[in-house]
């Protein structure tokens, strides 16, 4: 396995660059869990056939994009422990899935020399479902992207930071979640995750349109 970090020179170099890939935001809905986006949609926009809706410029996006630096700069000062870092369009490749890339948005190397992946999340809870999705556990979609990502760059652990924002009654209520993976724990579920997204690619390699996978009930 031979795994190469890039570091594109701008944005719209990196966002050229990931058409040809399937990136860790695309990875749950090559298995019918990204409540956004089903595996014929995103198999219409990798073949071609349809061009993702650019949601740059929607407020939750510009929030995310923004505080991400903050969050990053906190968790560095609240888990010490670890040596955090961070390249702008960064990309990284893997030789023994060609098909896949991942981004960071942060790399760790913890006290042991591991190295790990950061993933920084801000989501606004609009119903008490979408809350439930997090107790004590990492939403399908989200969990998804950390596989891929644990498997493109072949890394040790991943740390997803979670801030929560809601409000009820006119009070805005932040909560702020961690939640630490460790590879050997979820080593079956990356395997099975990179077979689903062979098979996706396979697909759009070959122009046919797959099934459409329905979510569970």
């Amino acid at each position: 396995m031979s795994v190469k970090k890039l570091v594109l020179n701008s944005r719209e170099e990196w966002l050229k660059a990931r058409t040809n890939h399937i990136g860790g935001s695309d990875a749950s809905a090559c298995v019918g869990l990204n409540p956004y986006k089903s595996n014929v949609e995103l198999w219409e926009e990798k073949t071609g056939r349809h061009q993702p809706e650019d949601i740059s410029h929607k407020d939750y996006v510009i929030y995310g994009t923004r505080a991400e630096e903050y969050l990053r700069e906190l968790f560095s000062l609240d888990f010490p422990q670890y040596q955090v870092s961070y390249d702008d369009n960064n990309m990284f490749l893997n030789s023994d899935y060609p098909w896949m890339h991942a981004s960071l948005d942060g790399e760790l190397v913890d006290q042991d020399g591991r190295h790990g992946i950061l993933e920084i999340k801000t989501t606004n809870i609009l119903q008490s479902m979408q809350k439930e999705k997090w107790n004590n556990q990492i939403p399908d979609n989200y969990f998804c992207q950390v596989l891929h990502y644990l498997a493109v760059t072949g890394y040790e652990f991943a740390v997803l930071k979670a801030q929560l924002k809601s409000e009820w009654g006119g009070e805005l209520k932040i909560t702020t979640k961690h939640y630490f993976i460790e590879r050997k724990d979820v080593d079956e579920d990356i395997r099975l995750l990179v077979e689903a997204e062979k098979r996706f690619w396979g697909f759009v390699e070959s122009g046919r349109r797959p099934d459409l996978i329905l979510p569970a009930i």
